[in-house]
């Protein structure tokens, strides 16, 4: 109750955590959360309704437990966790690419995702996405006017990808595009997925500045599908942990490279 009262949630915050505390226990129970949120159990209640609207949850007398389809999220927080600090740091670095009043894009990555939670006190902002975790953490921030691209949705990714969803992208502009990828060898994007790269792409196609958000760690992995090289990008970004002589090699071969030094 302290802890809340020292640093109040804002109401989309409050409903993050109660999204995230369902999925990861399978059952929460309306007292217990107006208690550790400082709120009334009719405030919970509320709470509960929209998330319930949403997919995530379904309310049961006394609280509310996680759904089927809402336990696939799990692979997305998976991948949330996956050099978190790193892509923290990175998004600190690149959200100066952001001025009010811009069309600010982003893909499905979970480096973007990072990003979505810095842009709530930039607004006002149009945003982008075909990521359904960015909407579900966006909707309802004051000054943020949001715009789902919709398609074939999938699960494992958390998003709306395939030739509908490229398409629908193609007939919108941004100022800036936040993305990332799989992995990057020979100085090339790479990703797993044939139905993210078409989104990807058209997201690309359309953006009057291209930012890249890499962690060191997407230079060790490998994947099949190309996206582009890094040099298509106006900016790339980097963690401080990437080795200085890959920062170099790439500079030399024409990469507009900066280093989040957080």
């Amino acid at each position: 109750m302290a802890e809340a009262a020292n640093a109040p949630l804002s109401r989309q915050q409050r409903r993050e955590q109660i999204r995230q505390k369902v999925l990861a226990s399978g059952f929460v129970h309306i007292d217990g959360l107006a208690t550790e949120h400082g709120v009334s159990g009719m405030t919970i209640h509320r709470d509960l309704d929209v998330l319930e609207k949403q997919g995530w949850l379904r309310k049961v007398r006394g609280g509310a437990t996680s759904t089927p389809t809402a336990l696939l999220e799990t692979s997305v927080r998976a991948r949330i966790a996956d050099a978190a600090e790193e892509k923290a740091n990175i998004a600190k670095y690149a959200v100066r690419f952001v001025s009010p009043g811009q069309v600010v894009a982003l893909d499905d990555s979970t480096s973007a995702l990072a990003v979505a939670e810095l842009l709530a006190s930039r607004g006002p902002l149009t945003v982008m996405t075909n990521f359904l975790s960015v909407i579900n953490l966006l909707s309802g921030e004051p000054g943020l006017h949001l715009i789902g691209l919709g398609g074939d949705y999938q699960a494992s990714y958390d998003a709306f990808l395939g030739l509908h969803t490229a398409n629908m992208a193609r007939t919108m502009r941004s100022d800036v595009l936040f993305m990332s990828t799989t992995a990057v060898v020979g100085g090339h994007c790479l990703h797993r997925s044939q139905e993210t790269i078409q989104v990807k792409r058209a997201l690309m196609e359309t953006a009057g500045k291209r930012v890249l958000l890499l962690d060191h760690a997407k230079f060790d992995r490998r994947a099949v599908h190309e996206l582009a090289p890094l040099t298509e990008f106006d900016v790339v970004v980097v963690d401080a942990g990437t080795p200085k002589p890959l920062r170099d090699e790439l500079r030399n071969s024409g990469v507009a490279l900066e280093v989040a030094e957080c």
